[in-house]
């Protein structure tokens, strides 16, 4: 009996440190929920803080690698070369394909390169693995309205003034296709 003691405390030992760094995750995941309830209720500039709080939450990979890809086509987008950006967002999808940032960067430079249709299969991508992605909605509604499809513009920047309803270039959005959606007021 003695010797079992023995073989099990390593095991106990690593199920304790395996639950005890498992508990971050939990614990973000959780404060993202809460984060988001904050924002519905939020006014700019408050909303503005909140909502930047939750994309710091959003662009923590968990991997190293991850991490610096994201960095460096977010920051080739910055220095307007999305080309470059896409390279390193396409070694991040690669890289990690379940995490939603990778897809949104890279969304963001197909965009910025007037390639369309795969700037929405990337947000598309991107909402599949976060429903509550407020950047990839406001990407899908811009993108809309590129296309011409105010209709369709119009329900995305609803859709994402029920997430964030301080999000002003969604209520600006919003102000701009109304008229020649809903008529103009009398």
């Amino acid at each position: 009996m003695r010797n079992l003691r023995v073989h099990l405390k390593p095991a106990v030992a690593a199920l304790v440190t395996l639950l005890t760094l498992g508990q971050p995750g939990f614990a973000d995941e959780r404060d993202v929920t809460a984060l988001l309830e904050a924002l519905k209720q939020a006014q700019a500039p408050e909303a503005q803080n909140i909502a930047r709080d939750i994309e710091i939450r959003w662009s923590a990979s968990g991997s190293a690698t991850a991490n610096l890809l994201l960095k460096r086509g977010q920051d080739a987008l910055d220095a307007g070369t999305p080309a470059k950006a896409l390279d390193h967002f396409t070694a991040l999808t690669d890289h990690a394909p379940g995490f939603a940032e990778g897809w949104h960067g890279r969304a963001q430079s197909f965009f910025a390169l007037e390639q369309y249709g795969l700037a929405l299969a990337d947000l598309r991508q991107t909402l599949a693995l976060n429903p509550q992605h407020f950047g990839a909605i406001y990407g899908l509604a811009a993108l809309l309205e590129q296309l011409e499809k105010p209709a369709d513009a119009y329900d995305a920047y609803k859709i994402l003034l029920n997430l964030y309803p301080a999000h002003e270039k969604a209520l600006a959005g919003i102000a701009r296709l109304e008229p020649s959606l809903n008529g103009v007021e009398l």
